[in-house]
């Protein structure tokens, strides 16, 4: 996957001895003014110079908190993206507590995985029956460059100025956004390939109903295509949900419910053909009656009824000859 990333190689403290030298720097710059006041009140220095001196102080105060800046603190599977003055640096991926040029811009992102489980929406399938189909996708962000300038990630915020966790959860939204549009897209594709179930598909193909993990990773393939514009890797994807649409779905109920009545009497029919079979080979072969082709058919006929029947059927005692 051609990508723009690099790892950030300019100049980077620890975080923990750069707080020290700030502090003790910080010390300095007061002690230095206590040190200008005392030496103006003894007369030990001229006003010209002490106004220097105090402006010498300033400019030191002025840069050490400019190094304020410079902190920041990685948790796992966070990534800091480096700019400066609109330039690409490259990403601290690294665990811990730094310090870099104050003038750098940090953006922070988070590379933790996260779900969207989509409500259903209204799709047609193959054969153009709408149906309502829905689905679960677990993304995360691997490559940070693409994820910070090749979309519009839209992380405005009206939160004031140090509110990080605010801005961050409203970027993670804008690209939560950016998954479900290409989706909801990948799933209309998808589902527009496939029928619904095997009522239409005599040939055996794949099916929505009968796809299972095969169907799960197709989608699973052009959510990954999709969302590799925004540095985004799908690591899940699969149907959660499948119904027909309401309109049609008391239809289909009667047409599914048509389907294993006839297929049951189907198995019906052939179990009772079989039985009978069996009943006449059986007379034949232990010679207990002689039946012509008339009684044959009465028999059959009879049997027939008995197996094929929904109600229990009342015996009848013939009380004439069978001859």
């Amino acid at each position: 996957m051609n990508t723009k990333e690099k790892d950030f190689n300019g100049v980077r403290f620890s975080g923990i001895g750069m707080l020290i030298f700030n502090i003790l720097f910080l010390g300095g710059v007061i002690y230095f003014l206590v040190f200008i006041i005392g030496a103006a009140e003894a007369d030990r220095i001229s006003n010209n110079t002490t106004g220097i001196l105090v402006v010498a102080d300033l400019l030191l105060l002025i840069i050490n908190s400019i190094f304020w800046g410079g902190f920041m603190l990685n948790e796992p599977n966070e990534a800091r993206v480096l700019v400066f003055f609109g330039k690409y640096k490259g990403t601290v991926k690294d665990n811990g507590y730094f310090w870099v040029h104050p003038f750098y811009v940090k953006k922070k992102l988070t590379m933790r995985a996260r779900n969207m489980d989509a409500e259903p929406i209204k799709v047609n399938d193959k054969t153009g029956n709408p149906v309502m189909i829905g689905q679960v996708v677990v993304w995360r962000i691997v490559d940070t460059y693409k994820a910070s300038f090749d979309i519009d990630n839209m992380a405005k915020t009206t939160a004031p100025a140090g509110t990080n966790a605010v801005r961050i959860n409203e970027k993670m939204k804008a690209y939560e956004y950016f998954v479900k549009v290409q989706s909801e897209a990948a799933l209309r594709y998808v589902a527009g390939m496939y029928a619904y179930d095997d009522s239409v598909n005599d040939d055996g193909s794949l099916t929505l109903r009968s796809g299972g993990e095969e169907l799960n990773g197709f989608l699973e393939k052009q959510l990954n295509e999709r969302l590799a514009l925004a540095g985004i890797e799908v690591l899940e994807a699969r149907i959660n949900y499948l119904a027909y649409a309401p309109e049609i779905a008391a239809v289909m109920l009667r047409r599914q419910q048509a389907d294993a009545i006839i297929a049951a009497r189907e198995k019906i029919v052939d179990g009772a053909v079989g039985m009978v079979k069996q009943a006449l080979q059986k007379l034949s072969e232990e010679n207990i009656i002689e039946l012509d082709d008339e009684k044959k058919a009465a028999m059959v006929s009879n049997l027939l009824v008995v197996l094929c029947s929904d109600e229990p059927a009342q015996p009848i005692i013939n009380s004439g000859a069978l001859y």
